[in-house]
């Protein structure tokens, strides 16, 4: 880094560009405070890379985050404009993860097993790695950032860090042990010391190459239906997927209670669920006055939780299961991203749950898929019914594959999956009305209905 450019120059230059960026949170927001907690060199000359952590946000919501700072005299001419962070004299400083040299350098310490500073390159033992060559940066992602080298590996780039155990790679590194074909197994990872703990930075994993995301493929699949909203329910499109999507569901579970354990929740426990429901329920109605006048009815579906007399299992989840986080593959559906979700605390997303939070959250994603398409059609109405019969049949095809890949009958506990299918829909539509209030009638016409 030129030695002209102080921290300050620095510091500012970042603030300007955080909030322009998908995965900052907040974003267009003023930054605010900002500090720069650690700069570490990874490559110098023309061109340079330096990571950075970086801590922004006000005091009492501060969070921190990772830039891979790259500088060069000379930008390529395919740079994106979103890349460029600011210029001092004649040199352009940038986001090195749009920069092909540049990411190769992490990947290079990931195969050569590099210690640098706080940072750490681990590279499994098994792991069959070389120089794929250029890397391309995947555009869809908005929490994080996932750059394909070789369509061999992909290297998940966490923007926002936290510290302690990462979900996503304990889970797919535990299950990838057992042979597990449900997830992509890791290569290796990189890490850091911050302040005592350790921080996951980054993932590389198997590439799917080929793979087809589940949302993707049952929206071009609906899009069908829709033009032929007569078809008969026999014919019904992606059934046999959703029936295969249920059975790899139970294998997951299977696999995440060999390598973490499972127990049955008490009666203490099932209470202390109820409860957290109600006071999810008593937020919700706070911020989305509209769930009003359904809050009695929901408010009964978790009461009923705490008098559940049947043995309820828990064991380590997915925790943010959807059709947008399983890929159709080779081998046939794979798991992605066991982070859970990501706004939760560490503790909460590591903390063994029902696996029925997962077989829910995967209903609640075929109305989703289903309904999203019917948001400004012109003849809604006309396709509401294909899209229910469709969303009933998918439903009905996950659980049945479910059962058959050895996971307990959801029709067993239907008061626990009643209840937490309305959590999720309750999240839903605080998230719709605050970052997409276009799909809010998504999740609110299902609780209503429910």
């Amino acid at each position: 880094m030129s030695a002209t450019l102080t921290e300050h120059e620095l510091q500012d230059m970042l603030r300007a560009w955080l909030p322009r960026q998908r995965w900052f949170p907040g974003r267009g927001a003023a930054v605010g405070e900002l500090e720069i907690v650690s700069d570490t060199a990874l490559l110098s000359g023309d061109p340079q890379l330096r990571h950075l952590v970086i801590q922004a946000g006000p005091a009492a919501t501060a969070a921190r985050f990772q830039v891979l700072l790259g500088t060069r005299r000379d930008l390529p001419a395919d740079m994106a404009p979103s890349a460029l962070i600011g210029t001092r004299a004649d040199m352009f400083l940038y986001d090195a993860l749009h920069d092909s040299e540049l990411a190769g350098v992490l990947l290079r310490g990931i195969t050569a097993g590099r210690h640098e500073g706080a940072l750490r390159f681990v590279r499994e033992p098994a792991a069959q790695l070389q120089d794929w060559g250029d890397s391309r940066m995947l555009a869809a992602e908005q929490s994080n950032t996932s750059l394909v080298f070789g369509e061999s590996a992909i290297l998940k780039v966490l923007r926002r860090l936290f510290p302690g155990a990462n979900p996503d790679l304990e889970v797919a590194d535990a299950l990838a042990r057992l042979g597990s074909p449900r997830v992509a197994a890791p290569f290796g990872w990189i890490e850091a010391q911050l302040d005592g703990d350790t921080v996951l930075l980054a993932v590389l994993s198997e590439y799917l190459a080929g793979a087809r995301d589940g949302w993707a493929l049952a929206t071009r699949e609906l899009a069908g239906l829709y033009a032929t909203p007569g078809l008969a329910a026999g014919k019904l499109p992606f059934i046999a997927e959703a029936t295969a999507l249920g059975v790899s569901t139970a294998q997951m579970h299977a696999d995440m209670a060999t390598a973490f354990g499972s127990r049955e929740m008490t009666a203490v426990e099932l209470a202390d669920l109820a409860a957290t429901l109600r006071a999810k329920l008593d937020r919700a109605v706070a911020i989305v006055p509209d769930l009003g006048p359904y809050e009695p009815r929901i408010r009964a579906a978790y009461d009923a939780v705490a008098r559940i007399r049947e043995p309820v299992l828990v064991q380590r989840i997915h925790g943010d299961y959807h059709l947008g986080q399983v890929m159709l593959s080779k081998h046939g559906w794979v798991a992605l991203d066991f982070e859970g979700e990501p706004a939760a605390p560490l503790e909460e997303r590591r903390a063994l749950a029902p696996g029925l939070r997962d077989v829910a959250g995967m209903l609640r994603s075929f109305d989703y898929v289903a309904r999203h398409q019917l948001v400004g059609h012109p003849a809604p109405l006309e396709l509401a019914r294909s899209a229910s019969a469709w969303v009933a049949r998918c439903q009905d095809a996950f659980c049945a594959g479910y059962v058959a890949g050895g996971g307990a009958d959801p029709s067993d506990q239907a008061a626990l999956l009643r209840a937490l299918t309305l959590e999720k829909a309750v999240y839903e539509v605080i998230y719709e009305f605050r970052h997409r209030p276009g799909w809010l009638s998504i999740p609110l016409d299902y609780v209503a209905a429910a």
